[in-house]
């Protein structure tokens, strides 16, 4: 149940959206229990976003979760995301911002869990 959302000012092709998607199975895989059998990957490029005053590019990425981890495990996913976005779109980590939701209610397939 896990969701993967990344917003980016950047134009994306579709093969470096597959690689974002690739990276974000492994980084969710990092969490226990969770898996790209259940993750949802959803990717905004070409939004208009601000850091710290400048529109130079960056990207948001909201992980969110039923259940939740440990501050440790978000950690390492925070580095591999960052670690990503740098290789793929070049971004400096310093204009990468991931953020975290953990819920106790979700519903899949008609049924909540």
């Amino acid at each position: 149940m896990p969701n993967m959302h990344l917003y980016t000012g950047l134009t994306l092709d579709q093969a470096t959206k597959d690689e974002i998607k690739a990276a974000f199975a492994e980084a969710i895989a990092l969490i226990p229990g969770k898996s790209e059998r259940w993750l949802m990957v959803i990717i905004e490029d070409g939004v208009s976003m601000y850091l710290a005053g400048s529109d130079a590019p960056a990207a948001m990425v909201s992980v969110e979760l039923l259940g939740s981890a440990s501050g440790e495990i978000y950690e390492r996913v925070t580095a591999h995301v960052t670690r990503t976005l740098h290789r793929l779109l070049k971004l400096p980590p310093d204009r990468i911002y991931t953020k975290y939701s953990e819920y106790r209610h979700w519903g899949w397939n008609g049924e909540h869990f």
